[in-house]
């Protein structure tokens, strides 16, 4: 028996507990992971809070993130004892996800944990952070360099953003934060963030075409935030766009894109291959120091992710929540 955040249909929406699993229902797999660490995301948190159709089998143990060590494997790529992460492939959607205190998985899913981290402080990156990664390199695979111009964060207090900001930074970028949340200045500052942009500058409406400010975007918000982001975009820089916190619509026009060479990338964790996902956490291993993670992450039990779901929805969390499985 191990215990895992379980979800099951209710009548008027999921029914979400603590619960002790026996490991006899785990799903089928080729690789069981003793799970140290997960995180909570927003995919993880609107699973959990039924905010959206995020589950796609019940029951379900939600967490896109896990960190631990391999306990059975059948998979040639890893033997008992290797330490492992695990991003996305639809885990905590549609087969069993990391929060819990073990998991059964395809082993063609998991990269090895860089040594540079400990499991803590890979969940402390996570997702969010990974993702950070996949749209800095997006960027510099582009030609974005620093001695271009300043690079715009949107959702800058964000997990992703909070990431994209400290790799930007090592990597000697000018980093512009845009953030709703004037009190978190010291935060980005200390992230690496020369400047911070008031989000409503870019939440409302705008031009097609705008004053060139950005070198390149990493954008989280979508929406009138990434449609202003591109039509304030340098001629032939780059937008990186993974995220949809204002909304999925991008009510934008092609002036961007046919006059001033902008280019814009989709940046996917979920399926992104095993190459990208080791490039990105190479990336991170070399730019990104364990000190900041103590400021991006707070660290929770298992038994208290339900609760912090909400608050994540809410928008009242900073950087990174990890979860210890085992507490």
């Amino acid at each position: 028996m191990f215990a895992a955040i379980l979800i099951d249909r209710g009548d008027t929406g999921p029914r979400v507990a603590l619960t002790n699993v026996d490991e006899a229902t785990l799903p089928e797999g080729d690789v069981t992971v003793e799970v140290a660490y997960s995180t909570l995301n927003y995919k993880d948190a609107l699973a959990i809070t039924g905010k959206s159709p995020v589950v796609r089998a019940f029951p379900m143990v939600p967490g896109i993130d896990l960190a631990g060590v391999v306990t059975e494997s059948r998979h040639p790529d890893w033997s008992v004892g290797d330490d492992v992460i695990l991003n996305g492939w639809g885990v905590g959607e549609s087969h069993w996800g990391g929060l819990a205190q073990r998991a059964r998985l395809n082993g063609d899913w998991l990269v090895p944990r860089p040594a540079e981290f400990t499991a803590r402080q890979a969940m402390a990156i996570g997702t969010a952070g990974y993702t950070a990664s996949l749209c800095v390199e997006a960027l510099w695979h582009h030609g974005v360099r620093p001695d271009h111009g300043e690079i715009l964060v949107t959702g800058a207090t964000g997990g992703v953003g909070s990431v994209a900001i400290a790799l930007l930074s090592k990597a000697g970028f000018r980093v512009a934060a845009a953030t709703g949340k004037t009190t978190e200045t010291d935060y980005l500052r200390q992230l690496g963030a020369g400047t911070v942009v008031e989000r409503g500058e870019l939440a409302e409406r705008g031009k097609p075409l705008q004053k060139e400010r950005w070198a390149g975007v990493i954008d989280t918000v979508g929406s009138h935030t990434l449609a202003n982001a591109c039509a304030q975009t340098r001629y032939g820089g780059a937008v990186a766009a993974c995220g949809l916190a204002q909304g999925m619509d991008f009510p934008a026009t092609v002036a961007p894109f046919i006059l001033r060479g902008v280019t814009l990338f989709g940046v996917d964790s979920v399926l992104a291959p095993k190459r990208r996902r080791l490039d990105a956490w190479a990336r991170l291993a070399r730019d990104l120091a364990p000190a900041v993670l103590d400021g991006i992450a707070q660290e929770i039990p298992l038994g208290e992710a339900i609760s912090a779901a909400d608050r994540l929805i809410d928008g009242a969390v900073r950087g990174r929540i990890v979860v210890d499985v085992h507490r």
